[in-house]
């Protein structure tokens, strides 16, 4: 992967096109969520991308958390500082806040190490549709407006025990969803292997809004769309 493919920098800032934002989405993540596609009217820039472009422009820390603030949309000027500090704040030119990072610990700047716990990590959160988010949904008897979907990153956290490591991967090690009115709280909980062990975990947190009744049905439709989308 070159994440150099999927932004552009205008000055201090990193700007994100449609085009390059749905190309993430669908070639690296493979997340087929139609607010990433070109033509989407409530286009967003996926928050894996957002979560890389932290990591390519701060590098791995032991321990860190992505917290989002909001729906990016294209071409907005996001300006990653260039900080030693602990809390970072990612914001427009209009100081709105994007993204929150938070690290500590020590910190790894090897470029083979990042990007290759990147793509494990996308690749991850891309299955995350239908594959996890469907039977917790039905296991609440409850669903996401099949019509109008959105289902939205809310926070991301990363623990690394060990830098010395190779060919990572990510495993889900829990599911959670908790409902609440329409809305939905989802934890993912996951662990980090390479070299045989675990090196790190970490936990993925995603809201799901306007929930109606569970039903079969339409549940049926939208991931057969969904596939669709994917085979096309």
């Amino acid at each position: 992967m070159r994440l150099e493919d999927f932004f552009s920098r205008q000055g201090n800032s990193i700007l994100v096109s449609r085009q390059q934002a749905s190309n993430f989405a669908k070639q690296v993540a493979g997340d087929f969520n139609p607010i990433h596609d070109e033509d989407a009217k409530r286009f967003c820039v996926p928050g894996d991308l957002l979560f890389a472009l932290g990591l390519h422009q701060y590098g791995l820390s032991q321990h860190m958390s992505f917290n989002f603030g909001g729906m990016v949309s294209d071409s907005i000027p996001l300006l990653f500082p260039q900080t030693d500090a602990s809390d970072i704040s990612i914001c427009d030119d209009k100081q709105k806040e994007y993204l929150n990072i938070n690290r500590s610990g020590e910190c790894s700047t090897e470029q083979t190490l990042i990007s290759d716990l990147t793509q494990q990590y996308v690749k991850f959160s891309g299955q995350t549709f239908p594959h996890i988010l469907v039977p917790l949904m039905k296991d609440k008897n409850v669903m996401i407006n099949t019509d109008r979907p959105l289902v939205i990153y809310e926070r991301m956290i990363i623990n690394i025990d060990d830098f010395d490591f190779q060919a990572p991967s990510l495993e889900l090690s829990s599911s959670t969803l908790e409902v609440d009115g329409k809305r939905g709280n989802v934890s993912l909980k996951f662990v980090v292997n390479a070299n045989g062990k675990t090196i790190g975990h970490g936990e993925k947190n995603i809201v799901l809004s306007g929930l109606r009744e569970y039903n079969q049905e339409k549940i049926d439709l939208l991931v057969k769309d969904y596939n669709g989308r994917k085979l096309s």
